[in-house]
């Protein structure tokens, strides 16, 4: 039940201060940890950025609620496919940030390597095609690039990322939407200066 309890507290705390820096606009997005065989998991029609631990659901890997009155969220199939493909997976953040948000919906990816922070941690984040949110073909054309990757665009939709702790999936999304607009600042100034293939090696290699 503490552990439970703890990471009940972590989405809350988590999805606030997703909800501080705009990331997760009103209604936007859910959050989730893994938890015995099941996940926890923002329940349907709840907000990140106002969440409270009511605002949590245990649900097993098959979408079912095992608290009696509260449904998860509608993405529940999202999280469970990408726990499913990686089990050294335990949290994952979905959200609607502006940044992101502007580059799915316009259909581009952020696989150019333009810093080298950003390569180092991300290789790239590449772009899901568009399927109806809360749908199974959503979830194929997303999970799928959880081979390789540990975060990724949804077109017209937002952004994924995945990770081992609550804190390292927070602080992704948070240098990814930064990156993000460090992309859109490059456009307007005439273009980025990317990276070499070989500069590219020499990062990764660091890892």
């Amino acid at each position: 039940m503490f552990y439970k309890n703890k990471l009940i507290k972590e989405i809350v705390k988590y999805g606030k201060l997703c909800g501080d820096k705009n990331f997760t606009p009103g209604y936007s997005g859910n959050i989730s940890a893994r938890y015995k065989d099941g996940m926890l998991i923002t329940k349907s029609g709840s907000a990140n950025g106002y969440l409270n631990e009511a605002d949590i659901v245990y649900t097993d890997f098959n979408g079912n609620s095992l608290e009696k009155g509260k449904r998860p969220s509608s993405e529940k199939f999202l999280h469970i496919e990408i726990y499913k493909k990686r089990p050294e997976i335990n949290y994952i953040i979905h959200v609607h940030a502006p940044y992101l948000s502007s580059f799915a919906s316009a259909g581009l990816d952020l696989m150019e390597p333009i810093m080298a922070e950003n390569v180092f941690y991300f290789g790239g984040i590449p772009l899901a095609k568009y399927a109806l949110p809360s749908s199974i073909e959503l979830v194929e054309n997303t999970v799928k690039y959880f081979d390789q990757y540990d975060a990724v665009l949804m077109e017209n939709h937002g952004f994924v990322v995945a990770s081992k702790t609550i804190e390292d999936a927070y602080m992704k999304l948070e240098l990814a939407e930064s990156y993000a607009q460090v992309v859109v600042n490059t456009k307007i100034l005439g273009g980025a200066k990317l990276l070499s293939d070989d500069d590219v090696k020499k990062i990764l290699a660091l890892r």
